[in-house]
């Protein structure tokens, strides 16, 4: 919120997406991504977590496939499976990069609520 009830701003909101982005500036990681890399990590399984985001397995194994090459380390491991199928798990590369994405995303989300508050109690000074 941009203010208090009855300044001019109160319904105007500051809205940002963080992703990063090779020299080439091709998208390897974004809130999406690493969405992704959760539900693989909370299900072991690909396509459970396809299925829970609501996208496609082609899709959803490039996307990973891409950040791999991109990164220069593996996020997944995928096991063939027999009767009761495979598994797709999180390497500890995935897990460390979710673990410090997140915290990424604290600081800025941190330095951007405070930045904007004052941006807003600064144009909601002039008269």
């Amino acid at each position: 919120m941009a203010g208090s009830k009855g300044d001019k701003y109160y319904n105007v909101f500051l809205k940002y997406k963080i992703w990063l982005v090779s020299k080439e500036g091709e998208n390897i990681l974004g809130d999406g991504k690493i969405n992704l890399l959760k539900e693989i990590g909370k299900s072991n399984s690909l396509q459970s977590a396809v299925n829970t985001i609501g996208i496609s397995y082609r899709k959803a194994w490039g996307n990973i496939k891409t950040a791999e090459e991109v990164l220069g380390f593996p996020l997944v491991e995928k096991h063939r499976g027999g009767q009761s199928g495979g598994t797709t798990t999180l390497t500890e590369e995935g897990k460390n990069l979710i673990k410090a994405y997140e915290e990424l995303h604290k600081e800025i989300d941190a330095t951007i609520n405070k930045t904007v508050k004052k941006f807003f109690n600064h144009i909601n000074d002039f008269k």
